[in-house]
């Protein structure tokens, strides 16, 4: 992400930036403090990485200046630049979900706590602009089974899901055809509607249902294949991306996708620390918010973390 008009290459300042989010999903944001730029605009707490320093360790340091606050783990999520007038920045932005101390403006800056879907500060610093769009995905996506024949058997499954607690589901069902596609899509994005839920269609689905509405109100979601012929971002609210590499997580990117999920055994990384490192290795400086394709569970939520992925990408929910 670039702003300005293009001309010799600039330093690049790196930026850790710590997304605190409390169990109710809130996040705390900072204003900018007078006499630094952008003076008054609303941001993620953090600051500059110096030399020697990890970004954890940045990120540690420059919480506890800023808002008296001692962190514990925190999690690489994404990486973005950002060309500002004043700096070209690498921003690295890790979540924080515990901390000792209530976080006080060290420097005269005034803080709050963000809730879900609330209407941000304003003004707001450009680039976290996307994070605050980034921060409402959930930290689990479920896919559909793929293997429904009768509308009835799609509806009565996605019912079950909204139920059991899932909130974003991507929907891939090759079986139905015609007006049992239409009615299974419509009723699909009928009941997330009703459960304040998300439905992300596979693009081929919604070429096959043909049906307008939809493009208002279902996600879409391009697989790999999609994803590397599509010249532009889909018309839609929400747009995620099957990727299988690090080509495709850079795509994803160029086309302003909400997020990534990896494809099952994309490559193959084998089970067991393989995996996670295949895993690890695609999700590092990640420039958007990625699901890993693992079974559910803490232990497993916390080691996609560690990894740098978003979350899970589940294909049941226990």
């Amino acid at each position: 992400m670039s702003a300005g008009a293009p001309g010799a290459p600039r330093a690049v300042t790196g930026v850790a930036v710590g997304v605190l989010l409390r169990p109710d999903g809130a996040v705390l944001m900072a204003e900018r403090p007078a006499g630094k730029p952008y003076a008054g605009f609303w941001e993620f707490p953090g600051g500059k990485i110096e030399p020697g320093e990890t970004v954890e360790q940045a990120l540690e340091r420059e919480l506890g200046e800023e808002l008296g606050v001692r962190i514990g783990a925190s999690y690489p999520w994404v990486v973005m630049e950002y060309d500002y007038p004043h700096a070209y920045v690498r921003l690295h932005f890790r979540r924080v979900f515990e901390w000792r101390g209530t976080a006080h403006p060290a420097e005269g800056q005034r803080l709050l706590y963000l809730q879900p879907g609330a209407t941000p500060p304003a003004p707001l610093l450009p680039a976290a602009v996307p994070a605050l769009r980034w921060i409402e995905l959930p930290t689990m996506t479920l896919a559909s089974p793929g293997c429904w024949t009768q509308p009835a058997q799609a509806a009565a499954w996605l019912d079950a899901a909204l139920e059991r607690g899932a909130r974003q589901l991507t929907w891939h069902e090759p079986a139905l055809e015609g007006a049992a596609l239409h009615e299974a899509l419509q009723h699909a994005c009928a009941a997330a509607r009703a459960y304040g839920a998300r439905v992300l269609v596979d693009s081929r689905d919604l070429a096959r249902a043909a049906v307008p509405a939809l493009a208002a109100d279902a996600g879409c979601l391009l697989g790999s294949a999609a994803l590397r012929a599509a010249g532009a971002r889909p018309a839609h609210a929400w747009v995620g991306a099957g990727v299988r590499d690090r080509n495709d997580l850079e795509r994803a990117a160029a086309l302003a996708c909400d997020f990534a999920i990896i494809e099952p055994g994309a490559p193959d990384g084998g089970a067991g620390d393989a995996r996670w490192d295949r895993i690890g290795a695609l999700c590092r400086a990640a420039p958007l918010p990625v699901y890993a394709p693992v079974a559910p569970g803490a232990q497993a939520l916390q080691q996609a973390w560690r990894c740098g992925a978003h979350g899970l990408a589940l294909a049941r929910l226990d």
